[in-house]
């Protein structure tokens, strides 16, 4: 079991420092490794350093790979211009990514043209323009609520408040309407196969009374004809 000596002994100093690697190609990085950015400002006396490491970067679409000690814990980074700064972006170790060939997921199906169009369409409908004021973090947003009420309450207990109920919105859950969408595809697809053979088998059934009527109505002619043959 490792003891507090033993992470002592592997704590890295904050230096406050990028130190930067290499320059990679920005299109070379898959996005899946960024996941936190944070803007860099320049400290007294490097707005001249700061702002040709920026232009430079920027025309040679290059991204800088650093090393960052944040809090006595390294992190890889990615320095990158955006919006007139430069942008320290941490990023994930090349092992803290999962290895997609270990998930489950479908590799091929076959899908057909109508599922495709109707999947299509689906995303078409649901289709706007990107605006990130939209979205918001309600979890927050309550907690905040409930914090400034703690806050005039003085502390005092505060009376819960009857949750309200939900209202309907347009989230659709797009997996879901397909998969039914596809269900419903595939019980068709059957019933179209099964109804030829239904007929098939109607029509063989009506072609063995066909065939058993004629072989009554050619006994009773052959009955009949002994009969008059005894009769004479």
């Amino acid at each position: 079991m490792l003891k507090d000596e033993d992470f002592e002994r592997v704590d890295l100093e904050a230096t406050q420092t990028v130190d930067i690697q290499d320059f990679v190609h920005v299109d070379e990085i898959d996005p899946m490794f960024f996941y936190k950015p944070y803007y860099l400002e320049p400290q007294k006396g490097g707005d001249k350093a700061y702002a040709l490491l920026r232009d430079a970067l920027k025309d040679s679409k290059k991204v800088g790979i650093a090393k960052v000690v944040i809090k006595t814990r390294e992190y890889l980074a990615g320095v990158k211009p955006e919006d007139g700064a430069l942008v320290l972006e941490l990023m994930h170790f090349a092992d803290e990514l999962a290895d997609t060939e270990k998930l489950h997921v479908p590799k091929k199906v076959e899908v057909g043209k109508r599922e495709m169009n109707m999947a299509k369409s689906l995303i078409d409908s649901m289709s706007a323009k990107w605006n990130p004021e939209k979205y918001h973090n309600e979890y927050r947003e309550a907690l905040m609520e409930v914090i400034e009420e703690k806050v005039e309450a003085g502390g005092k207990e505060i009376e819960e408040k009857p949750k309200p109920k939900r209202q309907a919105t347009k989230v659709i859950d797009l997996v879901s309407v397909l998969q039914q969408s596809l269900e419903k595809t595939g019980v068709a697809k059957k019933q179209s196969t099964m109804e030829p053979r239904g007929r098939e088998r109607h029509g063989r059934a009506a072609r063995r009374g066909e065939l058993l009527g004629e072989s009554e109505s050619t006994k009773r002619r052959a009955k009949h004809a002994q009969h008059e043959k005894k009769a004479a």
